[in-house]
């Protein structure tokens, strides 16, 4: 396995990161790495620390303990100020104008950044899908939650950034949404731009996901790659019989076999044309096949719940 230390540069570093809230540790000697061009899934249960580990690289609040770096630049280095310039985030929520248009809006963010540039802002509204309401008087609040999220992140690319940082940002939007605010950050991802996403929406995540970092109660579990959840996962086989008990006892000896309701589940390694001819020698019928393939979420409930994967 490559060793990505070596290979690939850290955009973001955190290493024994402590957060305190009223005598509570909120984050506990947290460690973590985001590398250049990652699109880095940050997945963990409400209240497990994903907000707070935003918002202490964001700069909204400080650590109580341990350092982070954010392009090779600490966080107690002067410099950190200019590197966060090259940083977009929204935490929470999109921060929009509710009262102002898409362009409106995109020219009150660069009032912040000292742009003037309409030709600019209306470039970056198209890269995030909102061509239809480059002109119009349209207002924020009329814009579907969707429409927001793309507004808050084309204001946000208006720095330019190297990093962007988003808090839950499917939370809310209907299929069409999520589908287009997907392709959105695939993006912004091929045009070098490296992406961390807070979020509990597990299935989407493995989609774009390169790396995950998998959090609970203030601690970093596991730190992995999409093509090592690949790996690590197993496949399972579904089948609904007309005779489970004698199914299973043709079956258990030589693989994994749960019976779960109605039917009996196959995981590990398994050749289905051996298992179909084996049955049918038996008259069982098999009345229904489903081959599935495990993902970040089955591998995420495993880990936290002690399976057996390894953390």
């Amino acid at each position: 396995m490559e060793n990505k230390d070596i290979i690939n540069n850290s955009a973001l570093k955190l290493d024994n990161i402590c957060k305190i809230y009223n005598r509570n540790f909120v984050l506990s000697n947290l460690s973590m790495n985001v590398y250049e061009k990652d699109i880095y899934g940050l997945i963990g249960e409400n209240g497990s620390g994903k907000t707070t580990i935003i918002r202490i690289i964001t700069g909204l609040i400080k650590p109580n303990s341990g350092s982070y770096s954010l392009f090779g630049v600490d966080s107690k280095d002067s410099r950190i100020f200019d590197v966060r310039k090259s940083m977009g985030a929204i935490v929470e929520a999109p921060s929009v104008y509710l009262n102002m248009s898409a362009l409106d809006n995109m020219r009150q963010m660069g009032v912040l950044l000292n742009i003037k540039d309409d030709e600019k802002f209306k470039e970056v509204l198209r890269i995030v899908g909102l061509n239809d309401v480059i002109e119009s008087k349209k207002v924020a609040n009329n814009f579907s939650l969707g429409m927001r999220q793309r507004l808050g992140i084309g204001m946000s690319l208006l720095s330019n950034p190297k990093l962007l940082i988003l808090d839950e940002p499917m939370n809310g939007l209907d299929p069409e949404g999520i589908v287009s605010l997907r392709n959105l950050l695939l993006d912004l991802n091929e045009r070098g731009i490296t992406i961390i996403i807070s979020s509990h929406i597990l299935s989407e995540l493995s989609m774009i996901a390169t790396r995950y970092g998998i959090i609970s109660k203030g601690q970093m579990i596991k730190e992995i790659s999409n093509e090592e959840v690949k790996e690590a996962v197993t496949p399972k086989l579904i089948l609904k019989v007309n005779d489970i008990s004698k199914s299973y006892e043709l079956l258990k000896n030589d693989y994994q076999i749960l019976i779960k309701n109605d039917s009996i589940e196959i995981s590990g390694n398994y050749d289905l044309n051996t298992i179909i001819s084996l049955l049918q020698k038996e008259n069982i019928c098999i009345t229904n096949i489903n081959q599935q393939e495990e993902n970040i979420e089955d591998y995420y409930m495993n880990l936290i719940k002690g399976g057996h994967y390894n953390a």
